[in-house]
């Protein structure tokens, strides 16, 4: 009979590594189409963009921003933080497939009553100890694969906060470069509307004089007034929106007295960033598309959780130490004391609890499934919409460079005739204005075309590589990543 002791323990730790209960994860189908709308078709397949992506603008300040940004932002933190938890989470899953050993202490002194129906004899004493020192183990022998499913659905959640961080990597890095891009919009806006309220303060100067010739009437001499009033009031209000972007970049920095000179908007180029090929090879490392896809792996193995607590539960019990009247004795060989002993449970009636339990992980598997689709199909229209504002702010800036010159050349021909007497006042005021709104068009369609480049990099998930592309466009994978 003793022989037949190990067969059996092979037998239960062979069935033990038996395949899990529940469904094994496969990639759904995104049915993406074959290529973006309005992308081009002139670049490269190749195309090589490294991590550091925003580096690509050529400006040192933007990149000490971006650096700050990952280094001290609170999120990154949080972010941080959460990995480390998920660590812990997956170790203590891991655990699980060791048997726990645990010290057992409980001494005793106790008096008996001598009064019972079956007298005491007279050698027991009435008061006396009881130590019991032992060490303790339960091992439930995973069956069904509900501890494995339970690592799977871990390892899964662990490696999702991975991507998290990687999206609060890329959405740090896009919102400070955008709102850099921002602040050098408006410093190029405050030039022009200082040098709009100059000119325009010469103009009320010039108008002043002649009313006072009796040349101009209080009319033109009121316009004047008015269109320079006018001027102070926008440059105002871009200084405001200045300082506000100012502090959110220090928000964002964690450089709360952040203070920035001005720079050139102009400066900064627009590099052309996607590559040819299909949208899969990009949208699907994508870091808050592979947490969806984590995600629905956690959700997956929980199925088979929940379908294993239908199943028997199996474990192995045992202790081994010893029992004595006295410390000194009871790790001797006469108060040794053990115990070995076989569990085993099994639902019989549970009101269909267990069903509905697994019914309910299904129902968060097929969300999860549809969470997925919708976040790539999210991500293949944020890159669309990028590349049509990318494709026509390019388009139109050479307009309205053309436009604003024009308008310039409009206000030099409007004021020389006004000076000459051939036309009004109020046609060199409309003259003003619409200089005025070309030139700052301008302006913000180039910060819309930089911001709209950010918008791309963010929806193809930042840089990448050649290797990236070849694994991103191979088969479906598996749970564990085959």
């Amino acid at each position: 009979m003793k022989r037949s002791y190990p067969i059996a323990l092979s037998a239960l730790l062979l069935l033990a590594g038996c395949a899990a209960v529940g469904p094994d994860y496969e990639r759904p189908a995104t049915n993406l189409p074959g290529a973006y709308p309005d992308a081009p078709v002139d670049l490269p397949a190749a195309v090589v963009i490294s991590a550091d992506w925003w580096k690509l603008y050529g400006d040192q300040r933007l990149d000490e921003l971006v650096a700050s940004a990952l280094e001290r932002n609170a999120d990154m933190r949080i972010a941080v933080a959460r990995i480390e938890e998920t660590d812990a989470n997956l170790r203590e899953a891991g655990a699980a497939f060791l048997p726990e050993i645990d010290l057992g202490a409980t001494p005793q002194r106790q008096r008996i009553s001598g009064r019972t129906a079956s007298p005491v004899p007279p050698s027991v004493p009435l008061i006396r100890n009881d130590i019991r020192l032992t060490l303790g183990t339960s091992f439930e022998l995973d069956f069904w694969g509900k501890l494995r499913r339970a690592l799977e659905a871990t390892r899964a959640l662990a490696l999702g906060s991975r991507y998290a961080k990687e999206v609060v990597t890329l959405s740090l890095a896009g919102l400070t470069t955008q709102a850099y891009f921002s602040l050098r919009s408006l410093d190029a806006q405050i030039a022009l509307t200082r040098k709009t309220l100059e000119s325009r303060e010469e103009a009320l100067t010039f108008v002043r004089n002649r009313a006072g010739g009796g040349i101009a009437s209080d009319l033109e001499l009121n316009q004047a007034e008015l269109a320079r009033a006018d001027s102070s009031i926008q440059l105002n209000d871009l200084l405001r929106q200045r300082s506000l972007i100012e502090h959110q970049l220090g928000s964002l920095t964690g450089r709360l007295d952040l203070a920035l000179p001005a720079g050139d908007l102009m400066a900064l180029p627009v590099p052309p960033l996607l590559p040819a090929g299909l949208p899969s090879a990009l949208l699907l490392r994508r870091p808050d598309v592979l947490q969806a896809e984590q995600q629905l792996v956690a959700t997956n193995a929980q199925i088979g959780i929940a379908r294993a607590a239908m199943f028997p539960t199996i474990s192995l019990t045992s202790y081994a130490g010893g029992q004595s009247t006295a410390l000194s004795t009871v790790l001797s060989s006469g108060a040794s004391i053990w115990s070995l002993g076989f569990g085993l449970t099994l639902p019989i009636f549970d009101a269909g609890r267990y069903a509905a339990r697994a019914q309910a992980a299904q129902a968060r598997q097929r969300q999860s499934v549809a969470n997925y689709q919708k976040a790539v199909e999210t991500a293949f229209r944020e890159v669309a919409d990028a590349l049509t504002t990318l494709q026509q702010t390019g388009a139109s800036e050479e307009d309205l460079k053309a436009r604003s010159a024009a308008a310039r050349n409009v206000l030099r021909l409007a004021r020389l005739r006004y000076e000459a007497g051939y036309s009004a006042y109020l046609e060199v005021l409309d003259a003003q204005r619409t200089a005025n709104d070309t030139e700052l068009a301008y302006l913000r369609n180039r910060q819309s075309r930089l911001i709209a480049s950010v918008d791309l990099m963010k929806a193809l998930g930042g840089g990448w590589s050649v290797d990236q592309l070849r694994i991103s466009s191979a088969v479906p994978r598996k749970a564990d990543g085959r």
